[in-house]
C-alpha cells in the first residue's frame, strides 16, 4: 500500500551490500538484488570461514545456517493470525525448502526493514512478490554452486526439499553452505525478470501444513508483551483521566497509598507529544502493589469541553456536514450525479448509524521501557512500529535512532496496536525515575484509553428512472478518522482535491453499477476532538458496508425485485468495476461469483419455517486496489415477543486469489465472521460525558461460546494475486444479518448493534 516516497518510509533503507551475501529490499516500483562475495562481508576471514562460521546469509529475509536450518525474517506482527507460517511459506516454496527446516524470526526495529505496520490485511498481499524473489534467488543461488560442487551442469539439476539433484547424485544445502562458495550476483534488472514457479509446481503455498508458532503457544514457551521484564524494574498503573485529550493535573494526593506495601512513588508525567495529556503513573515494586496503591491516588484535574461530548453530539454534526454539499473530500464524483438526482422519477434516500465498537484484546496493554547504554528500549507486542518510533523519540527527547522496539507476540491485536501510544507513558515513567519502567493497564484503564472505533452516521440515496433503473447513487459518511489524528501524511486527496481518510471511507467506492455516482468522506470533528478514532479490524467498511448492503437490500424491496437477483444486475463489470491487473482481474464479476455460490450453498429462495429469514450481502473486503471478494447469507430466527434475533447460521464465501495457507486463512474467516457478528447482534458501547459508558466485560458483552452459530465457509479456487483475509469477512455479517432479520419478520434495522428493543420498535412500525 505504500510507495517507497511515501513520507512513512523516509531513511527506510535495507543493509548494505557489505553486510549481506546479497540483497533483496524495496526500491522504486521494484525490487533491487546483489549478491557480494563473502570476503565483502569481513576482509580479514577468507570466504570459506565465512561461510562456515556465519551460514548463507543471501538476503534480509533468510538465512540458512550450517545445519541446513532455513530462518525466515518476518516485520509483521503475530496475534493469532499465524502470519510469520504465511510469509515463511512463500519464501520457502520458491527456496524448494524442507518446511521442518523452516524457523520464523520476528525481527526487532532496524531502519533496514522499511516500513514496519502489520493490519489492513497487507500483510501476505505486500510480501508476496519480494519474498517469492528472494525465495527464488536464493535457489537458483543454490542449484548453481550445488552442481559446481557435484560436477554437473546448473541445467541439469533441480532442487527439491532443501537438495539440489543431479541425476543419482545429491547435495544438501547444508553441505553447499559449509562447502561452497556462494559469490553469483544478480542485477536488478535480472532480478525483476527471475521466473517464479508456476501454480502448478507449488508444493507448500496452498497446501495444509501446521503453523509454525503452535507448539510455542500451546506449551507455554511463547513470550508476549506482558511477559517482558528486566532487572530492577518498576511496575506501575496509570491513572487515565476524565478525557483523551485536554485534560490537565491540578494536584495529587498520594497520602493514602503510601500505607501499601511496596508503593514507591506517583509520577505526574511531562509529555512534549502529546500523546499522553494528563496522566498519572502510579509507581510500585510489584504489579499488584501497583493496582492497589492506584485506588488510593486521588487526583483532580481540569477538562476542556470534550468532557460534555456524547455519542448523540457526534451523530448530530454528521447531519450538519450532510446539509452542507460541499463538505468533506469526494473520493467517487461522476459528471451528472446533481442532474441525475433532480430529474429522477423517484428516489430512495435512508440514514444508517453504527455505534462506537472497543477492542477488549485479551491482553491488557502493557509496555516495558528504559534505557541501557544510551538507547532506549521499549519490549511490547506492537502492529505498526514505523509509527510510534517518532513519536517516542519527540515523548523523550531523542533522535528516533536511540528508540528500539523489541518484538513481542501479541495477545490480540485488532488495530488497538497500530497505535503504539500505550509505549510513552511506560517510557516517560522510566526517564522521570531513572529505573525500567514496566506499566500494566487494569481492564477499565485498557479500556477509557482505547482508540475505539467512532460512531458513524451515513446517509444514502439513490435515483430511479421512470422505468425503474438506478440514474444516480450518492453515498455519505461521517465518523472519526483515525489517520487524520495519528499519520495524517498517510491521507490521499479526493477528487475535489480534499485529503481523506480512506480507512473511514473504503467500501462506499463499491463494484455495482449505479449511473453516476457520489462518495463524500467526512471527518467529524466532534469525535476527532473528543477521542483518538482508532483503526479496528476491518475498519471503515465495518460500517460503510453495513450501509450499502443494507441500502442494496431496502433499494431491491423499494423495487419489488429479489435481492439477491437485484445485485447480480449491478456487478456487471462495466466501466470501473471491470477490475484490472494484478490484484483485482475480473472485477465485480468475480464479487457476483462469490454471490451466486453463496446464494447456491446457503438454499437461496428455499422455504423457511415462521420468523426464520435468509439474508445475503456481498462486498470486497478492504479497498478497491486489493479486493477480497466476500459473500455471506446468514439464517436467523427473531423471536416477536422478545425481539431477540437468533444466528443459527452464516455462510460465507470468499475469492481471495491465491490462498498462501489454507488452515490460517480458514482461522481468519471464521474469526472475522463471528467478530462481525458480535458487532452486529451483542457489542457496542456509548461516548458519554467524554467517556466511554462501558468500562469491563459485565456491561460490554461480545460474543460468548454459547452465542456462536454454525459457519460454513468456502473459498474459491484460484492462482490470482492473493490478497487480505484478516478483515473481509466481518464487513459483510451484519448487513446480511439485518437484511435476515426483515426478511423474517419485515423489520427494518438501521443501526449496529441491533438490540431486541430497536427490533420490537421494528416491528410496530411494520405494521
Amino acid at each position: 500500500m505504500l510507495r517507497p516516497d511515501h513520507p512513512l518510509c523516509a531513511g527506510a533503507r535495507p543493509s548494505s551490500p557489505a553486510r549481506r551475501a546479497f540483497l533483496i529490499g524495496a526500491a522504486g516500483g521494484g525490487f533491487v538484488m546483489a549478491f557480494a562475495r563473502a570476503n565483502t562481508l569481513l576482509p580479514e576471514s577468507a570466504p570459506a570461514t565465512v561461510i562456515a562460521e556465519r551460514g548463507f546469509e543471501p538476503s534480509l529475509w533468510f538465512r540458512i545456517g550450517n545445519d541446513g536450518r532455513i530462518t525466515v525474517n518476518v516485520i509483521r506482527a503475530e496475534m493469532g493470525q499465524h502470519v510469520g507460517t504465511a510469509l515463511a511459506r512463500i519464501l520457502a516454496d520458491e527456496l524448494e525448502a524442507d518446511w521442518s527446516h523452516v524457523r520464523v524470526n520476528h525481527v526487532d526495529t532496524d531502519p533496514k526493514w522499511g516500513l514496519m505496520v502489520t493490519g489492513g490485511s497487507w500483510s501476505v498481499w505486500q510480501s508476496w512478490l519480494p519474498l517469492a524473489q528472494a525465495g527464488a534467488a536464493g535457489r537458483m543461488a543454490l542449484i548453481e554452486e550445488g552442481a559446481r560442487l557435484l560436477g554437473a551442469a546448473p541445467e541439469a539439476c533441480i532442487a527439491r526439499n532443501s537438495t539440489v539433484i543431479a541425476g543419482t547424485r545429491t547435495i544438501s544445502y547444508a553441505q553447499i553452505v559449509q562447502r561452497g562458495d556462494l559469490t553469483r550476483t544478480y542485477t536488478a534488472e535480472e532480478l525483476a525478470q527471475l521466473p517464479l514457479k508456476p501454480p502448478a509446481e507449488r508444493r507448500l503455498v496452498g497446501i495444509d501444513t501446521q503453523a509454525i508458532d503452535i507448539p510455542g503457544k500451546t506449551n507455554g514457551k511463547a513470550v508476549y508483551g506482558i511477559d517482558a521484564q528486566v532487572d530492577g524494574m518498576v511496575f506501575a498503573r496509570p491513572l487515565v483521566p476524565p478525557t483523551r485529550n485536554g485534560s490537565t493535573v491540578v494536584n495529587v494526593d498520594d497520602s493514602a497509598a503510601r500505607g501499601i506495601k511496596g508503593y514507591l512513588r506517583t509520577v505526574t508525567l511531562e509529555d512534549p507529544s502529546n500523546t499522553v495529556p494528563g496522566w498519572v503513573m502510579v509507581c510500585a515494586e510489584s504489579t499488584y502493589a501497583a493496582m492497589r496503591a492506584a485506588e488510593k491516588v486521588k487526583v483532580t484535574w481540569r477538562n476542556d469541553d470534550t468532557a460534555q461530548v456524547s455519542e448523540q453530539d457526534i451523530l448530530d454534526f454528521g447531519i450538519k456536514q450532510f446539509a452542507d454539499a460541499a463538505a468533506g473530500a469526494t473520493v467517487v464524483d461522476d459528471e451528472g450525479v446533481d442532474v441525475a438526482f433532480t430529474t429522477a422519477a423517484s428516489t430512495l434516500e435512508r440514514i444508517y448509524t453504527t455505534a462506537s465498537v472497543l477492542h477488549f484484546q485479551l491482553e491488557p496493554l502493557n509496555a516495558l521501557a528504559f534505557e541501557k547504554d544510551g538507547r532506549w528500549e521499549i519490549h511490547t507486542g506492537n502492529q505498526w512500529q514505523s509509527l510510534i518510533l517518532p513519536t517516542l523519540a519527540k515523548a523523550l527527547g531523542v533522535g528516533e535512532d536511540k528508540v528500539l522496539m523489541r518484538t513481542y507476540l501479541l495477545g490480540g491485536g485488532f488495530g488497538r496496536r497500530l497505535n503504539g501510544d500505550y509505549a510513552v507513558p511506560a517510557a516517560l515513567t522510566a526517564k522521570a525515575l531513572g529505573r525500567p519502567v514496566k506499566m500494566t493497564c487494569t481492564r477499565p484503564d485498557d479500556v477509557r484509553f482505547d482508540s475505539f472505533r467512532s460512531p458513524s452516521i451515513q446517509r444514502l440515496r439513490m435515483g430511479f428512472d421512470a422505468a425503474g433503473t438506478i440514474v444516480a447513487m450518492q453515498h455519505d459518511a461521517s465518523a472519526g478518522w483515525p489517520t487524520l489524528v495519528m499519520v495524517p501524511s498517510f491521507m490521499p486527496k479526493g477528487r475535489n482535491d480534499r485529503p481523506y481518510d480512506p480507512f473511514a471511507i473504503a467500501g462506499a467506492d463499491h463494484w455495482y453499477t449505479v449511473g453516476a455516482q457520489r462518495v463524500r468522506a467526512l471527518s467529524n470533528d466532534v469525535a476527532n476532538r473528543a477521542f483518538r478514532p482508532g483503526w479496528l479490524r476491518s475498519v471503515g467498511p465495518g460500517w460503510t458496508n453495513w450501509a450499502v448492503e443494507s441500502f442494496m437490500d431496502e433499494a431491491a424491496h423499494e423495487r419489488g425485485i429479489d435481492p439477491l437477483s437485484f445485485r447480480l444486475a449491478l456487478l456487471d463489470g462495466a466501466g470501473r468495476n471491470a477490475g484490472s491487473a494484478p490484484n483485482a482481474v475480473g472485477g465485480a464479476k468475480r464479487q457476483a461469483a462469490v454471490l451466486r455460490r453463496v446464494a447456491e450453498i446457503a438454499g437461496w429462495g428455499t422455504p423457511l419455517p415462521k420468523d426464520t429469514g435468509l439474508g445475503i450481502a456481498t462486498t470486497f473486503g478492504q479497498e478497491r486496489d486489493m479486493p477480497t471478494w466476500v459473500a455471506c447469507a446468514a439464517r436467523v430466527r427473531v423471536d416477536r415477543a422478545s425481539g431477540e434475533v437468533r444466528v443459527e447460521k452464516l455462510f460465507l464465501v470468499a475469492d481471495a486469489g491465491t490462498v498462501v495457507h489454507p488452515d490460517g486463512a480458514l482461522a481468519q474467516m471464521e474469526g472475522a465472521a463471528l467478530w462481525g457478528m458480535s458487532m452486529a447482534v451483542l457489542e457496542g458501547t456509548r461516548f458519554e460525558n467524554g467517556q466511554v459508558r462501558d468500562t469491563n466485560l459485565d456491561t460490554y458483552t461480545p460474543m460468548r461460546m454459547a452465542d456462536c452459530p454454525e459457519l460454513q465457509i468456502e473459498f474459491v479456487a484460484s492462482t490470482e494475486t492473493p490478497v487480505g483475509l484478516g478483515e473481509p469477512a466481518t464487513t459483510v455479517v451484519a448487513p446480511a444479518i439485518g437484511n435476515a432479520v426483515f426478511a423474517a419478520v419485515g423489520a427494518r434495522l438501521r443501526h449496529i448493534p441491533i438490540r431486541p428493543a430497536a427490533v420490537l420498535e421494528a416491528l410496530k412500525q411494520a405494521t
